[in-house]
């Protein structure tokens, strides 16, 4: 997913360099939502990684 948004900020660069406002503004919206997206379900599996190793021990 991070990469997802990694490829649609690099979009969304080259396309702003190259007059694309409409475009550029989409791309970045999207690389924007993936990237919290991937922080979401990081600290959710973090956590829940967390709970289960304590269990365990």
């Amino acid at each position: 997913m991070l990469r997802w948004a990694l490829a649609f900020l690099i979009l969304s660069l080259v396309a702003a360099f190259l007059g694309f406002g409409g475009v550029a503004a989409t791309s970045a919206g999207i690389a924007k939502v993936l990237f919290y997206l991937f922080l979401l379900v990081f600290l959710v599996t973090l956590v829940l990684g967390l709970v289960a190793g304590k269990k365990l021990t």
